[in-house]
């Protein structure tokens, strides 16, 4: 899953790689295809994936197809399954997009599967429609939260935050030593958005059932005090002095560079940054840590995660027997092994059965405590309401440029997301 799909965006379109397949599979033990998305990380690890499959039996005979990202990869899923000329595996968002596939519809019941049981709890909603599971985790998960320099914390003495307070200070001690406290990245707009979309594990710390309120429009960022923070805390940081100079021009790779180097002591951010800086900068990778955007309660402390795509089955599936052998060999200890040489996760896996590689990061292991303690993550909301506005980002643009204040760009958000849910005809708005 690309970082513009983890944030409800549009993902600018990877460049197509070619890969010879069937658009749908053939019949007994001939071709069955693969589809994905065509990052070229994604390309490598299904390619990995199927070569291994393929050695592993001789009854089936997988290969891989690519479809674009963002919006137009979403239309061509929905088009492909509306006509029944969708390959009998493919992966695709879990979620609230998964929903709008008409799972129940368009997809095979993979209940009575034997890796649903080890599937963690987080998930299963995921990819539930009905009380039926209709997918299977693709990868690891990944997280919204704070990258960090670990050298500058060590210098300093700095323990990590968990409360914002705490991590305020932390930005405080950072500066008066000469370290940027904070990075903030606005000329790749998608990035304004972490500070409120990962600081939804403190608002259902607070409120367990705003996803559920929310979606029926009880309601809102604005009404709520504790979904207001993320706003009130992208006004705070930006107004601060202890922010980049050029936070408003920065970009994204410019931002991950400033973190990694030093010159900047935070940054809030998706964990995938973390594989990006490692795969260009692999001597600098362990100089970095990442933990949870702090609330106002310490005992409540937790993250919050964005879920790994799913892999389906078509209720149409020519060949759903190898369809549901290659998916059982994805979600095995051997078949996460070899994804993950090819694409190294991001965050711990959805089955509780196997473990992050050794070799992951220690930023990617910072995650896994998260994971291991009960209550201390929470699905993005995203994963639990159908309903993200789409224009989020140009109004915390707005909030941190200093044009709106906090309350003003909670209540425009709340405006936005009325006119989504409106379209998909939700009772109560």
């Amino acid at each position: 899953m690309n970082r513009r799909s983890f944030l409800g965006a549009s993902a600018a379109a990877a460049s197509v790689i070619a890969i010879t397949g069937c658009s749908r599979g053939g019949g007994g033990g001939g071709g069955v295809t693969f589809l994905i998305d065509n990052d070229p990380s994604a390309v490598a690890g299904a390619e990995a994936l199927t070569e291994a499959f393929n050695s592993s039996q001789e009854e089936y005979t997988f290969s891989v197809d690519t479809r674009p990202g963002g919006t137009e990869g979403d239309n061509l899923v929905k088009t492909r399954l509306s006509t029944q000329d969708m390959p009998d595996v493919f992966v695709y968002n879990s979620g609230s997009l998964f929903q709008a596939i008409r799972p129940t519809q368009n997809l095979t019941d993979l209940s009575d599967q034997p890796w649903v049981s080890r599937l963690q709890e987080s998930f299963v909603p995921a990819v539930s429609a009905e009380d039926k599971v209709y997918g299977a985790p693709y990868g690891g998960a990944s997280a919204g939260g704070i990258m960090y320099h670990r050298p500058t914390y060590e210098k300093l003495g700095l323990e990590i935050p968990r409360t914002w307070d705490d991590f305020i200070a932390n930005c405080q001690a950072a500066h008066a030593e000469g370290v940027t406290g904070i990075i903030q990245s606005f000329g790749d707009t998608w990035t304004s958005q972490l500070l409120v979309l990962g600081d939804f594990h403190n608002v259902a710390a607070n409120n367990p059932d705003f996803a559920e309120q929310y979606t029926a429009h009880q309601i809102g960022f604005a009404t709520d005090p504790n979904a207001l923070r993320g706003f009130e805390h992208t006004a705070e940081v930006c107004s601060s002095d202890f922010i980049n100079e050029d936070y408003v021009s920065a970009t994204y790779q410019q931002a991950i560079g400033y973190v990694a180097a030093g010159e900047g002591a935070h940054y809030p951010i998706l964990s995938s940054a973390v594989a990006e800086i490692a795969a260009s900068t692999p001597d600098l990778v362990e100089d970095l840590g990442f933990f949870a955007i702090p609330g106002e309660d310490a005992a409540k402390n937790g993250l919050t995660i964005w879920l790994p795509s799913g892999m389906y089955v078509p209720a149409f599936a020519e060949n759903p027997d190898a369809a549901l052998a290659f998916i059982e060999f994805v979600t095995s200890q051997e078949g996460l092994d070899i994804l993950a040489a090819e694409a190294p996760p991001t965050g711990p896996y959805m089955v509780t059965d196997v473990d992050l590689p050794a070799e992951v990061p220690t930023a990617t292991k910072d995650l896994q405590v998260y994971f291991d303690t009960e209550g201390a993550t929470t699905p993005a909301l995203e994963f639990l309401s159908p309903i993200k506005g789409p224009n989020l980002e140009n109004i915390l643009i707005e909030l941190g440029t200093g044009s709106i204040d906090a309350k003003t760009a909670a209540q425009n958000y709340d405006k936005d997301v009325e006119k989504q849910a409106q379209q998909l005809g939700l009772e109560g708005w």
